[in-house]
């Protein structure tokens, strides 16, 4: 007698209602369907992290945009002094969604570096830096 997952077994034999094979469940019903969920599964784990690596460029961006504008804030308010031109350029980067880290003077010049925090994926928060430099035009 042949073995019930042979081809030949079943061959010329239509299934029965209900996917029966001989009174017995066909062993390759629903493969499809997993092999499609897993397809699916594959899918939704790249999109997740793809969308966490356009997050990660999209904060770096956003602390880029705050430093530079963080430190022309603070070169407008260089002549003031150090305390001065670090306190407006921390209010520029804070209305960015940026959290100033380091600020100074360097004769007229201001130097910042900004930090954005940001969520990739759920549970996971890192942060982008980005500095700028800022001053009169030379030359």
């Amino acid at each position: 007698m042949p073995r019930t997952g042979d081809p030949s077994h079943r061959a010329g034999r239509p299934a029965a209602a209900g996917g029966l094979v001989d009174g017995r469940p066909d062993p390759q019903r629903g493969g499809a369907t997993v092999l499609l969920l897993a397809m699916g599964l594959a899918f939704v784990v790249f999109g997740t992290f793809g969308a966490a690596i356009v997050a990660a460029g999209m904060a770096r961006q956003r602390a880029a945009v705050a430093a530079d504008l963080g430190a022309l804030a603070g070169a407008a308010r260089a002549l003031d002094g150090d305390a001065v031109a670090c306190a407006s350029a921390s209010d520029l980067a804070v209305r960015n969604d940026g959290r100033l880290v380091d600020c100074h003077l360097d004769g007229l010049d201001v130097l910042v570096t900004v930090e954005v925090a940001f969520t990739p994926l759920p549970g996971l928060t890192r942060v982008a830096a980005a500095s700028a430099r800022a001053g009169p035009v030379r030359g």
